[in-house]
């Protein structure tokens, strides 16, 4: 990288629908959705003013957020990019999301911290695929779906 340079990191979506996707990865990750920059009431008008031709902006793009973001700054932007095809293989990468507190806090209160709030995406929803709670051993985590088939970690 060249000095002065700074990395930072985006996620990438592929989904059918992105209002969809932000409001539920916003609820799951206490996000928010991205407000378009530079006064302009929405992203389409913002990419307009970029010069975006017109054929490379589908119906309806950038209407409403399409991306969201960690309102204290630290997470990495998450942007849903619309594309045509469905899900259809188990994810490479998938997102884990920590709200256990880690190996210092008590198996039960984790158990209990990460049981609340799958009930609260199972309604925004997600879906169970399974518990990993195996005997014997000081863990336990919920592998969930999104609303788009997308494989994620409640742990």
């Amino acid at each position: 990288m060249l000095p002065g340079m700074e990395a930072t990191l985006q996620l990438t979506v592929d989904c059918a629908d992105p209002q969809r996707m932000v409001a539920f990865w916003t609820r799951a990750l206490g996000y928010v959705p991205e407000p378009p920059p530079g006064g302009h009431a929405t992203w389409r008008e913002h990419w307009e003013a970029m010069g975006v031709p017109e054929e490379e902006l589908p119906e309806g793009a950038g209407e409403t957020p399409e991306s969201a973001v960690d309102p204290e700054g630290r997470g990495p932007r998450l942007w849903f990019q619309k594309v045509p095809e469905p899900k259809t293989v188990k994810n490479r990468v998938h997102l884990d999301v920590l709200v256990g507190g880690g190996s210092g806090t008590p198996l039960p209160d984790r158990t209990r911290r990460v049981t609340s709030k799958v009930e609260e995406l199972t309604k925004a929803g997600a879906a169970v695929l399974r518990i990993m709670d195996e005997p014997g051993m000081d863990y336990y985590c919920a592998v969930l779906r999104d609303p788009e088939g997308n494989e994620f970690c409640v742990a």
